[in-house]
């Protein structure tokens, strides 16, 4: 197993700071409280109970909001990922999926705080591998096959502004960017947080 930097004290807290803004999401988030009371190592993938990734939500001097298309879930969403071993902090997480998947360079854009504007707990599909007719992996499946049963992503969201536009798309993952209105997130909490830190 890799260390990772990112300790769980962090994550305790991110998350409890986080609930000190906002106790309002203390119910959703209550389980993972509960995970890490009961050691569970959330910077680890294997850890399908319940996982942190961290995401970056980039808004455009317009108000606009960066998605981008994933390739294999098939929908478009806003950038972030997984933690890596270099991460050193879930904002410092957040900056680097952005700029890997975007080409948006870190010192192009701006935190609006150094504190997650929403934290969301929400489920990720099975990704299993093609079986050929002789029931061995097949190598021309999709090549994002994990072997992942479904799980859980504890996505730890932080607002950036910008002036750049996307350069580079990390091909293997992302298919296309593109920027949206506030108007076009289903999430009604994470609208109203992001129109009030804009204003």
């Amino acid at each position: 197993m890799i260390d990772l930097a990112i300790a769980a004290d962090h994550i305790r807290t991110t998350l409890t700071t986080y609930l000190d803004t906002h106790p309002e999401d203390k119910p959703d988030l209550a389980p993972v409280l509960d995970l890490l009371d009961g050691g569970a190592d959330l910077t680890s993938r294997k850890e399908f109970r319940g996982h942190v990734t961290a995401g970056a939500i980039l808004a455009d001097t317009d108000g606009r909001l960066l998605h981008i298309h994933h390739r294999a879930l098939d929908m478009w969403l806003l950038p972030g990922g997984h933690l890596e071993p270099q991460d050193t902090s879930l904002l410092g997480a957040a900056l680097r999926e952005l700029a890997e998947e975007t080409g948006i360079p870190a010192d192009a854009v701006t935190p609006a705080d150094g504190h997650p504007i929403h934290i969301d707990v929400h489920p990720i599909p099975a990704r299993t591998p093609s079986r050929s007719l002789a029931g061995a992996p097949d190598p021309l499946g999709p090549p994002d096959a994990k072997g992942e049963p479904d799980h859980q992503h504890v996505d730890f969201r932080f607002l950036f502004r910008t002036t750049a536009d996307v350069r580079q798309l990390q091909s293997d993952e992302v298919t296309a960017a593109t920027w949206r209105e506030i108007h076009t997130l289903r999430d009604a909490t994470l609208r109203q947080r992001i129109a009030a830190a804009l204003r």
